[in-house]
């Protein structure tokens, strides 16, 4: 058993995955209410021996801890500064048989009903699935659940993901907006 599986197994929490293997995937990660949903995440796909790299804003790679982000698959996005993340990460897509990034479409841990759709951009420019992934306090449960392809439609496709988040309960569930 490795140690992520042992921690998991620890603290009672438990890691399903309902998929097939989808090598290339943007993984939507929700409800998003504190900073143990990205250890419960990182300790639930190394349980496994899986790797996702992940989105975060830049506030979080300052030295020393900008390395070790890095190392574990971190990418920092300045929320300040107009740059394409969507270009870049469909680059990184382009160049890797093999890639899973992790975004939480709230975008915060504070309630935000207006969830950003870049992660749905990336997975339709990019010709890869969306894996619905849900962190669930109520049932102590971190699970990879669904694949969902975009559409054209960026906002009705956003809706169907909101609605399929409803059954979820974040650690904070006050600071889940819908």
């Amino acid at each position: 058993m490795n140690i992520s599986r042992w921690i998991l197994k620890r603290t009672g929490w438990r890691f399903v995955v309902n998929i097939p293997p989808t090598p290339k995937c943007v993984i939507c990660v929700a409800p998003h209410t504190s900073n143990w949903d990205f250890i419960l995440g990182e300790l639930s796909v190394r349980s496994v021996g899986m790797k996702a790299g992940f989105l975060m804003k830049s506030t979080w790679f300052f030295w020393p801890m900008g390395c070790l982000m890095r190392a574990i698959g971190g990418i920092a996005v300045n929320q300040h500064e107009h740059t394409n993340v969507t270009e870049t990460v469909v680059k990184a897509f382009n160049e890797n048989s093999q890639l899973a990034i992790a975004v939480t479409p709230e975008g915060t841990r504070s309630p935000n009903a207006r969830w950003h759709k870049g992660f749905l951009h990336i997975a339709r420019e990019a010709q890869v699935p969306v894996v619905l992934a849900y962190i669930d306090y109520g049932e102590r449960v971190v699970c990879l659940d669904r694949l969902f392809t975009p559409t054209e439609d960026c906002d009705a496709d956003l809706e169907q993901v909101k609605e399929y988040y409803k059954a979820f309960t974040g650690r904070h569930p006050e600071k889940f907006a819908l």
